[in-house]
């Protein structure tokens, strides 16, 4: 494999991995239906929970135990939550390139939620 190729090769990974990246900090940042969750409503109901366990019987304590796993894996991610602003200047840099090498659409963008104006950025017009 010449070092061209393995350039190639690395330039693709590292456009790949900032698209990603971009992507799932936009569907992170998508509200799901319903009342949003904070940390201090997340953190709150674990209190409670705690106090729940005491009392519970076996089949009601084994319930508290997994939605309390289940808070706090949804707490870690809340803490650890990407905001797409943070990797759109990667992101403008490397899609068009990527768009051109995997022909990928204006329009399949628009689908995944990237926002025109980033589109724009990026040098991808609607004729793409």
């Amino acid at each position: 494999m010449s070092d061209q190729h393995k350039a190639a090769l690395a330039e693709g990974r590292t456009e790949g991995r900032v698209v990603r990246e971009y992507l799932e900090a936009i569907r992170s940042s998508r509200g799901k239906p319903g009342r949003k969750r904070t940390p201090e409503s997340v953190a709150l109901r674990l209190k409670t929970i705690e106090s729940e366990i005491a009392g519970a019987s076996p089949v009601r304590e084994l319930e508290l135990v997994q939605e309390r796993l289940d808070l706090q894996h949804e707490l870690g991610n809340m803490e650890s939550k990407v905001d797409p602003k943070t990797v759109e200047a990667k992101f403008t840099e490397v899609a068009a390139a990527y768009s051109a090498r995997k022909g990928i659409s204006y329009a399949a963008w628009r689908a995944v939620g990237v926002e025109p104006t980033v589109l724009k950025k990026a040098g991808i017009g609607r004729g793409v």
